[in-house]
């Protein structure tokens, strides 16, 4: 699965001493910091890349939130894949 796929992760992190939000936001960070393509949205963030980066990156996101005091995670993967490459300007060019 060498094609460039499109995963829509939602993380939805619980904590007792952290906001739900600082901990989205070190997904985010590891997201950004992993040189994929993404796109922030309200409910989920849309990462484009082969099918290995991103469950690597998705492994690396939820490590990103236990390590900033998360207590349990709900993670949400939506896969778009191809026989030719999923690009997120094929969803998107028509609205931006």
């Amino acid at each position: 699965m060498e094609k460039l796929v499109n995963v829509a992760l939602q993380i939805l992190p619980q904590s007792h001493k952290h906001h739900p939000y600082a901990l989205v936001d070190k997904a985010i960070e590891t997201i950004a910091a992993s040189g994929l393509r993404y796109k922030v949205t309200p409910f989920e963030t849309v990462i484009e890349g082969t099918y290995d980066e991103i469950m690597e990156l998705v492994k690396k996101t939820q490590q990103a939130c236990y390590e900033a005091g998360a207590d349990s995670l709900m993670t949400y993967i939506k896969i778009q894949s191809s026989v030719i490459d999923v690009t997120i300007e094929d969803k998107m060019e028509k609205y931006e």
